[in-house]
């Protein structure tokens, strides 16, 4: 039965481009038998795409065929669902990270939610990202955007999450009461998703991977919103990874000139600050946790290092360098 009607030729359009974006090569009887029509039919078809904007090459051979290649310029595109949210999710991203597209990334979120169905456009909406800038990349543990999106739906919503955590080695210790949060801020930093919520138990923020959380439904109770120390969640978020409760700065800091060019430091200073101090010297003020860890982390630049101050630094090297003759079996060392 020859197919007529312009609805049911959009959308064996819209499936034939379907078809075309999840293959390299179609042969043409192939297509046919797929959507159901003469080889006649899809070579009209692909005549229709091409009026569109779409770049198809005919394929020589035996079978003969098509190929969807990239063109000169941007063509009507084609989402599934579960693609449309992806975008959705990583434009939300980007409108928040600014990173120069920022502007871009709105303008093109907006274009995307107007064609949404109704349904998929009030699950987006709900959506709400900060995103907190690092100098370091964490594994970027994959996320399922279902469980992105009930997280900010209950950040909306005001209702508090119950949810199993997996430990960071992945171990299962048996089965434990779900941990309880009011979720305030959902946050990407350095790869990572991160869910910032008030503990009605202990009194306390805390700060939880989005990647090891199973929710359980349905939610718990529904709380009145507060606001993070100091007013900013970023801030927040990067002084709790620093140790600090409410100061968005590493407790133990110190200053030392590395025996390296400053192009050989500046890449690896984190969030320090590096300054040429000459030729072959880089003067490095940086920080972390604990006077050890500052100093085993300046030494694996692998070169001199002059210690500027504070004492205690020095005294962190003295005392790492006696741990490392011992690890060495050097036993005169005390």
């Amino acid at each position: 039965m020859p197919i007529s009607s312009s609805t049911t030729t959009s959308g064996r359009l819209l499936a034939l481009l379907s078809m075309l974006q999840v293959r390299r090569d179609w042969p043409g009887p192939l297509l046919a038998q797929r959507l159901g029509v003469s080889e006649r039919t899809v070579r009209r078809d692909v005549d229709r795409l091409r009026e569109l904007g779409y770049l198809i090459g005919a394929v020589k051979g035996p079978d003969g065929g098509y190929r969807l290649d990239a063109g000169g310029q941007v063509p009507p595109l084609l989402f599934d669902e579960e693609q449309a949210v992806a975008l959705v999710v990583a434009l939300r991203m980007a409108a928040a990270a600014g990173a120069g597209v920022g502007e871009a990334a709105v303008r093109a979120l907006s274009t995307v939610r107007q064609v949404l169905p109704s349904r998929l456009r009030h699950r987006v909406d709900t959506l709400d990202v900060t995103a907190a800038e690092s100098a370091g990349r964490g594994g970027d543990p994959r996320v399922d955007v279902d469980l992105l999106l009930a997280v900010s739906d209950a950040i909306r919503a005001r209702e508090e999450l119950r949810f199993d955590y997996r430990s960071p080695g992945g171990d299962d210790d048996g089965p434990r009461e779900p941990r309880r949060t009011q979720p305030h801020h959902l946050v990407v930093r350095a790869g990572r998703w991160y869910l910032v919520g008030w503990s009605a138990e202990r009194e306390d923020w805390r700060i939880h991977r989005v990647d090891r959380m199973t929710l359980r439904v349905p939610n718990g109770p529904r709380f009145t919103a507060r606001q993070v120390p100091g007013g900013d969640v970023v801030t927040f978020l990067s002084a709790r990874f620093k140790g600090s409760d409410s100061v968005d700065a590493w407790p133990c800091q110190g200053e030392v000139i590395l025996g390296l060019p400053i192009t050989e430091v500046a890449p690896f200073a984190g969030d320090g600050v590096a300054e040429q101090a000459g030729p072959t010297r880089t003067r490095l003020r940086t920080g972390s946790w604990s006077w050890p860890a500052l100093a085993a982390q300046l030494a694996r630049f692998d070169t001199e290092i002059e210690v500027i101050g504070p004492p205690p630094l020095r005294t962190a090297f003295t005392e790492l360098a006696r741990r490392a003759a011992r690890a060495g079996g050097n036993s005169l060392i005390q």
